[in-house]
């Protein structure tokens, strides 16, 4: 009796070793999982590379050509590697010549360019996620990723705001003109999903307009994902 319940367990457990072992191969062959990951470890990264502009620069570099294989792994032609390229090299190229020659305004068009190629990105991966065919685990990757990337388009979005109207947002009460990346994408993330723990405020219209639009941007983007899964599973009949 003893002994068959032991190799019962011993069983079930090389069973859950299995599926375990299965669910990570199919998982560590869904290529916007690395994409995911990559952008988290990117984002952590922030903080300790923010402090210098060579840091900067390497910090601009890594999630660009991440971001291009993004786009190459879910974009799947041509046209879209090129797009990527044509937007990524070049606002990769004006990040490091800005941060060489402390040029903000080069800084700024690499903002632009930035948030042009994330904008593509977001595009591909959204359609490529929203396709009407079998809902798989890299689409629900690629939805994350989408996620991630609209916290870091916004934060793009603000930086241009103020180098056009300084002091549009405010830092603990008081109206800045220029504000670190992890307290600029602190700040968005924090608007995206609603949360509203922030010491940043907006204080000029067209932020405050801005916050607006992302804040919907983050409901209405949650909602299409939850839709399209109830879509892909159905309630049961009877």
């Amino acid at each position: 009796m003893a002994s068959r319940y032991v190799d019962r367990s011993r069983k079930e457990i090389a069973s859950n070793v299995r599926d375990a072992r299965d669910t990570l191969k199919v998982t560590l062959r869904q290529r916007c999982f690395y994409l995911f990951c990559a952008l988290l470890v990117l984002l952590m990264a922030v903080p300790f590379l923010e402090g210098t502009p060579q840091g900067r620069i390497v910090f601009t570099a890594m999630h660009m050509s991440v971001l291009i294989a993004g786009i190459a792994a879910v974009g799947r032609s041509a046209g879209g590697v090129l797009i990527g390229v044509l937007l990524g090299v070049p606002a990769a190229a004006f990040m490091a010549m800005g941060q060489l020659s402390d040029a903000r305004e080069l800084v700024i068009l690499s903002n632009a360019f930035a948030a042009a190629f994330y904008f593509v990105n977001v595009s591909y991966l959204m359609s490529y996620a929203m396709r009407r065919d079998v809902l798989t685990m890299d689409k629900l990757y690629g939805a994350a990723a989408a996620f991630l990337m609209l916290g870091v388009l916004w934060g793009y979005f603000y930086f241009i705001l103020m180098w056009f109207h300084p002091g549009a947002l405010t830092l603990g009460g008081e109206p800045v003109s220029r504000m670190p990346p992890s307290t600029m994408l602190f700040f968005s993330f924090v608007t995206l999903t609603s949360t509203g723990m922030s010491d940043v405020m907006p204080a000029h219209p067209l932020a405050r307009m801005l916050c607006v639009f992302e804040m919907i941007t983050g409901v209405m983007f949650l909602a299409v994902l939850i839709a399209r899964l109830a879509g892909t599973y159905p309630p049961r009949e009877g």
